[in-house]
Parts: C-alpha cells; sequence; structure tokens
C-alpha cells in the first residue's frame, strides 16, 4: 500500500465522521444493512423451517412414499389387501436412500358417545412401526403396546378428545361398516392411552390409531395381508427419483405414490414460501444497496479536496476509489456483524421458547418453526458483500470527474 493510499484511507475511517454531515447517513446505511440482514436471516430460517416442519408431519402420518394395490390407492381407506410377501419388505435391496418400511392399512369408522359423534379414520399400525414419527405429537399418555397380544389401546388426537368430551383412559365405541347391504356394522370399544396434537388439522380431525389385526380381523384378511406399505427415505429432495425407482422395483399391480403428488395442495402451497423468500432478499439487498450508495457519494463529496490533493501527488484513479470502497467495505461489514448478532439471537429465542405463535388452520404448525442452518447464513452474508461492492462501483466512478485543480479550491 502506497503512501498516500494509507494517508487517505486514514482520512475516511477516521472518528471526525460523528461532526460531519455524512455521521448520520453512514448510521443510517449501516442500520439500514443489519435490518436487512436480520429480514434476511429471518425469512430464510423461518420460510425453510416451516417447510421443513409441515413435510415431517405429512411424512409422520402417511410415509414419504405409500405403496398399495392399484384400486386402493386414491383413498384414504384400504379397501383391497396387499400380501407382506413382497421382494421388496421389509427392505429393499436394490435401491440405496431408503430408511425403512412399515406395514399399515386404514378403515373407516364412526366413533359414538352419549353426546356425540364423528366420523374417523382408524389406522392400523403393527409390530414394525417406528413410533418415533410420532412421539414428538404426544401431548399426553403413552403409544398404544402393539406388541403383545390383541388390545383396545387407541391414540387419539386432541381436536377429536376435545369435540367428543373424552379423556385419557376413557373408553368410546367405535363402530366400522362392514361391505354389502343390510349388515350390521363392526362394533369395538378402544380405550385412549395417549392423545396427540400434529396441528395438521387435515390429520388431527379425523386418525385414531391403533392395533392392525382389528382392521384384519373386519375385513377378514389373512395376517400377512395389509392395506399399504408407508417407504421413508433419507434424503427429502431426492423423493420423486427415489418414487420412480421403487415403482420400478414393485410388481405390476401395485402402485406408488409420493406425498408431494398425494397431497400436491400443501406442497405446491410450501412452493410459495421459496417465491417470498426470494422476494424478501432481493428488496433487501435492494434498500441496503440503495443506503449503501448514498453513503458513499456523500463521502465522496466531503473528501472531494482530499481526492484531488491525492490526485495531485500521483494517486491514479483506481486506487483512490479502492480507498472509498475499502471504506464502504468497513461500512458493510459493521451493518453485517450487528445484523447477524441480532438476527442469530432473534432466531435462537424463538427456537428454544417459541415465542411466536400461528394458527394451525392456516399454517399447520402451532409455533413458527426455524431452521437455523449456519452455510446459509454464511452464502447470504458473502452475497451481500459481493452484490453490494459490485454496485458501489458505478457510483465511485464519480472519482474520475473530479479535476484537481478545481477541487483543491472546493470547499
Amino acid at each position: 500500500m502506497n503512501l498516500e493510499h494509507f494517508i487517505a484511507k486514514r482520512l475516511i475511517t477516521a472518528k471526525d465522521h460523528k461532526s460531519s454531515i455524512s455521521a448520520p447517513i453512514i448510521k443510517i446505511a449501516i442500520i439500514a444493512i443489519a435490518l436487512g440482514v436480520i429480514m434476511m436471516m429471518v425469512s430464510i430460517a423461518t420460510g425453510i423451517g416451516l417447510q421443513q416442519k409441515i413435510r415431517q408431519k405429512v411424512a409422520a402420518f402417511n410415509g414419504h412414499i405409500i405403496i398399495s394395490n392399484f384400486n386402493g390407492n386414491e383413498s384414504d381407506v384400504s379397501t383391497e389387501p396387499v400380501s407382506t410377501n413382497q421382494k421388496f419388505y421389509p427392505k429393499f435391496k436394490n435401491i440405496e436412500g431408503i430408511s425403512y418400511i412399515q406395514a399399515v392399512a386404514t378403515k373407516a369408522g364412526m366413533i359414538r358417545t352419549e353426546s356425540a359423534f364423528e366420523g374417523i379414520v382408524f389406522k392400523g399400525l403393527g409390530k414394525d412401526y417406528h413410533w418415533d414419527n410420532l412421539k414428538e405429537y404426544l401431548v399426553q399418555g403413552r403409544i398404544p403396546n402393539l406388541k403383545s397380544e390383541l388390545n383396545n389401546e387407541i391414540l387419539i388426537s386432541q381436536y377429536l378428545s376435545n369435540r367428543l368430551n373424552l379423556k385419557l383412559g376413557e373408553s368410546f365405541n367405535t363402530f366400522f361398516m362392514k361391505d354389502g347391504e343390510n349388515k350390521l356394522p363392526n362394533s369395538r370399544r378402544f380405550t385412549i392411552v395417549g392423545i396427540y396434537n400434529s396441528g395438521l388439522q387435515e390429520f388431527d380431525s379425523s386418525y385414531i390409531i391403533g392395533d392392525i389385526r382389528h382392521i384384519q380381523k373386519m375385513n377378514k384378511w389373512q395376517s400377512n395381508e395389509v392395506g399399504s406399505f408407508e417407504v421413508f427415505i433419507n434424503d427429502f429432495t431426492k423423493i420423486e427419483e427415489k418414487g420412480e425407482e421403487i415403482y420400478g422395483e414393485t410388481s405390476s399391480v401395485l402402485n406408488s405414490q409420493t406425498i408431494v403428488k398425494k397431497f400436491n395442495y400443501i406442497f405446491d402451497w410450501l412452493k410459495l414460501f421459496d417465491t417470498n423468500i426470494f422476494i424478501i432478499l432481493i428488496i433487501m439487498i435492494i434498500v441496503s444497496t440503495i443506503n449503501m450508495v448514498v453513503a458513499l457519494l456523500v463521502l465522496i463529496l466531503e473528501r472531494t479536496q482530499m481526492i484531488g490533493i491525492l490526485k495531485s501527488m500521483g494517486a491514479n484513479n483506481w486506487s483512490i476509489r479502492k480507498i472509498f470502497l475499502y471504506n464502504a467495505l468497513y461500512l458493510i461489514a459493521r451493518g453485517l456483524f450487528w445484523g447477524n448478532i441480532i438476527g442469530l439471537g432473534l432466531l435462537l429465542i424463538q427456537k428454544h421458547f417459541g415465542i411466536i405463535k400461528l394458527n394451525p388452520e392456516s399454517y399447520y404448525v402451532t409455533v413458527a418453526p426455524v431452521d437455523i442452518n449456519i452455510l446459509y447464513f454464511v452464502i447470504l452474508n458473502i452475497g451481500t458483500v459481493l452484490i453490494c461492492l459490485f454496485v458501489l462501483l458505478i457510483p465511485s466512478f464519480i472519482i474520475t470527474k473530479i479535476s484537481p485543480a478545481k477541487s483543491i479550491r472546493f470547499d
């Protein structure tokens, strides 16, 4: 770094800005960058967090990919049994990235109490069911014991328990229709051992969860016949690819469907968050850049005499422009520092304390979820710096138009 470059940089970054015209403008620019970073961090973390949480909830009740008979694939109720004697069950041998497979069955019914009744879907689970997906949503009691003899223990949603005025430990009658006309319904008396609340009202308003053997008995299925298979994969971003691979590995009488296709209205809605995040990023970067452009122009105008002196000492235009760009980088770094500190602090508070609540009927969650991904934040900061500096090259071009003779007399 040459002498005039060093002297000019010291002048630009000196603390006498506090008493100059540029001081409030510089502060506004730093605050604008900090606020922009906070807004961008919050929008990314909450947008991605909400997408992941809703995907997780939909998968918890359906798996990532559903394998069933073609005749029973479109309905939420199992109508045609599928044998568990499949080459892919209990594990796909020819496809990588499959976490596990579980067999389930569903049957429509109606809960009848002394004061109310409600249509429901009984979801039957087997001994191979992975309860980790649902344990997170358990608010009272425990999971049913499916590993012993057939019993009447079930999970019911908090939504249904409130509507039917049912409490933990209480029993109720459920009626299931038989195939054909003029047949009396099957009756089962279940006991509530656990209450869950997923926040997804589409499932909470319908599902009670118990032993698959009830459905097998009512449908007169064999012990090796189930309604469908739920397949879980390791990487959700490859769900379409894995769905096609699974379809190719199953027999011609079976169909496979991803939850993205089955619940396309939910996932199409989730895609809108990507657009919202992108728009917020663009707006915040534009606002931050405009403030930095104004601050840089004011700095240049304030230091016109200094620019003239440096030019008269032999400094070229690019070396002087770099001085102002270095100073702009310093201001951007200050804004990014405080923006990251405050933004990360707010996200951590929300993550651990859940201060911001959401309407589950609109957002499928009760608390705004956040996904704190440091890689995204690093890319965000680097991108903000590069874009701002690139745009600032334009206003710094004004330095080339300053005449040393006139600028030295400039007051």
